[in-house]
């Protein structure tokens, strides 16, 4: 485990109970994912568009950032280096758990004009900030592969990695999570989505959890490959 990710378990460490008691586990109510969407919403998605949607937290949402910062509205200036018509659509909530995820997953497929070409899955980071069991949130998460499974939905997993602080036991649980997903789905998986940005502080907000903007373009340049990759570019 490299310095860095020690500075981050250390600052995970601060937040953690203000993270437990702050944030609602349940999905968040329809008019807060419509919000969350604006962010991409500069056209009508179109039946020609190749359509990505990102279910996420915090770190992909945009957290304390402009509209046009966030993971999806970057990944999608990435993608159309190659790919013109691609469109991600924002379904990323600050504050999300897994159990949230899975909750409004069907509310925001069901509200798309099309079906799309893949969905990234970026959960699980606030299960691990309040130390809930790695069990409960590789169950929230195998009920969303099911879900995308069975609509005939290509899915991705982005995955993060268990702050030092909780202890041996919960890492080697949690951070074996997403590998073990990703081949029990043939998924393709992004193993860590903080990836370069961790312990650069600036590529950091204040708070030393969340990226800033060129944090954000950071994660989309390590990720976009392999969202290509599985869009079979």
């Amino acid at each position: 485990m490299n310095k860095r990710f020690v500075q981050y378990g250390a600052a995970i460490a601060i937040v953690q109970l203000l993270t437990a008691c702050g944030e609602a586990e349940t999905a968040p109510p329809p008019e807060k994912v419509e919000s969350a969407a604006a962010a991409t919403a500069d056209s009508p998605i179109a039946a020609t568009d190749t359509l990505i949607v990102t279910l996420g937290d915090s770190l992909f949402a945009g957290y304390q950032l402009d509209a046009g910062d966030g993971m999806a509205p970057v990944l999608q200036a990435e993608l159309r280096e190659t790919l013109p018509n691609a469109r991600v659509f924002n379904a990323a909530v600050s504050g999300d758990t897994s159990g949230g995820g899975r909750a409004r997953l069907a509310f925001v497929l069901d509200g798309l004009p099309k079906k799309p070409d893949l969905v990234i899955v970026e959960l699980g980071g606030n299960d691990m900030l309040r130390g809930l069991p790695p069990a409960e949130t590789e169950a929230n998460l195998t009920a969303i592969l099911e879900e995308l499974q069975r609509r005939g939905i290509p899915a991705m997993l982005a995955g993060m990695l268990a702050a030092p602080n909780l202890g041996a036991e919960y890492m080697s649980e949690f951070n074996g999570m997403y590998p073990r997903l990703a081949k029990q789905f043939n998924v393709p998986l992004y193993p860590f989505v903080m990836q370069g940005v961790v312990g650069r502080t600036d590529l950091m907000l204040d708070d030393g959890i969340h990226p800033n903007a060129d944090g954000v373009k950071v994660m989309a340049d390590g990720i976009a490959p392999v969202v290509k990759g599985a869009l079979g570019d």
